[in-house]
């Protein structure tokens, strides 16, 4: 009889569609092969929370009882909420007594394991004194996040920004002190985090993010986009995210018609989801388009000439950098967006920091279409024996103590 482990997670784990759901999803499948999982999960919205169905039948018979809530919208009072209790405000919009009963439900009946708790805002819902294994996947150090985003922007939002921050590293302080083990997605946010948290204790591990390299390749089927006039210049994310918006918008109004002006053809495409209003006007410019949602990114990543990472603020591993990479396109990333890739800058990649240094990054790779193919054989064959996702996930289970067991089944 397989074993029972309890899944929490800040956003239902399917589908695999952004970076958070992109690494949920497989930790989620991969512990389905050891155990029967129970997720206890919120959504964004009702349609979000739709995907149940269809993770359900995706996890072939290993998913358990699930309940999968949407979020409310009252940021009102997530933020009394925040205030009341000294908190993180994004802790506070997840803090609801229907997700609490669910959990405290599925620890009294069910003979759980192990629980994975997947984004830190999640880790209230973990009982103070366990006797079974917990595990506490950090992914980004966010509190750190929040800290830059309070050095820009209005006045109301850096004070909550700077609020987040604070309330958001107490959160993960005390979270990493009583998990079995603490994980990020690079070790350099793993680091970080050992550095200023101060936990002589505490487990703190790096579990870096995969790729699945072969839906990500070149030759993989999918339907190609028109032949362009021009070089094509491609920045792939979920839009809606700040940091990607900050990123193409800089792109577009300081590096883009610096470049176009010795290549007047050139396009850079903007693809990615839930654009905001000023990420939709950069439309209106010259060479630019926004597609927003598409149904298949990989048709744009193998039309570009070159893919660009220009983010100014990032956090963890850049999974549009590796897909990218995985799809053999020649790269150009800031060094945030680089940070935690196990790759070689100049062989696999280009690391860029300012505009006219990204600006003549691309130039060199248009002016040289052999290096610049070079470059994506390199970043294929790099991500191809380096960041399977099974490779990356291995430890997983016995951090669980699920190894014994699956050997024993």
């Amino acid at each position: 009889m397989k074993p029972e482990l309890l899944f929490l997670a800040h956003r239902i784990p399917f589908p695999p569609d952004r970076g958070d759901k992109i690494r949920s999803w497989h930790i989620l499948r991969y512990l389905g092969r050891f155990a029967t999982v129970h997720l206890a999960s919120f959504a964004d919205n009702e349609a979000d929370a739709a995907h149940l169905a269809g993770l359900r039948a995706a996890m072939e018979g290993a998913l358990g009882e699930a309940h999968v809530e949407p979020l409310g919208t009252n940021r009102l009072a997530w933020l009394a909420r925040a205030l009341i209790s000294s908190g993180s405000i994004s802790a506070a919009a997840m803090k609801t007594p229907t997700m609490r009963a669910f959990v405290e439900r599925i620890l009294a009946e069910r003979p759980i394991a192990g629980i994975y708790a997947f984004s830190v805002q999640t880790a209230q819902y973990v009982p103070e004194r366990l006797s079974i294994p917990f595990v506490m996947d950090f992914v980004d150090f966010d509190s750190v996040k929040y800290a830059d985003y309070a050095r820009s922007g209005t006045l109301p939002s850096r004070v909550m920004h700077r609020w987040e921050a604070k309330t958001m590293f107490a959160l993960e302080k005390t979270t990493a002190a009583r998990a079995d083990v603490s994980l990020f997605v690079s070790e350099a946010e793993a680091a970080l985090f050992r550095e200023e948290a101060c936990l002589s204790r505490a487990t703190i591990r790096a579990l870096p993010n995969g790729i699945d390299v072969d839906y990500f390749r070149p030759d993989s089927g999918f339907a190609p986009l028109p032949p362009r006039a021009g070089p094509l210049i491609v920045f792939t994310g979920q839009m809606s995210y700040r940091p990607n918006a900050e990123a193409v918008t800089i792109f577009a109004e300081e590096i883009l018609p610096a470049l176009r002006t010795g290549r007047p053809d050139l396009e850079f495409a903007i693809v990615g989801r839930n654009p905001p209003l000023d990420v939709q006007a950069l439309g209106t410019k010259a060479g630019v388009t926004v597609t927003g949602a598409v149904p298949d990114v990989r048709p744009w990543l193998a039309a570009a000439s070159v893919v660009v990472a220009p983010l100014r603020i990032a956090r963890g591993i850049q999974n549009k950098v590796l897909e990218a990479m995985a799809m053999a396109r020649p790269v150009v990333a800031s060094p945030g967006a680089f940070e935690g890739i196990d790759a070689v800058p100049g062989r696999d990649l280009l690391v860029a920091d300012d505009v006219d240094a990204q600006a003549e990054a691309i130039l060199s790779l248009l002016d040289a279409p052999q290096r610049a193919a070079a470059m994506g054989k390199a970043a294929r064959e790099q991500m191809v024996s380096h960041y399977g996702w099974e490779t990356q996930l291995a430890p997983l289970a016995a951090m669980l103590g699920l190894s014994e067991r699956k050997e024993a089944a």
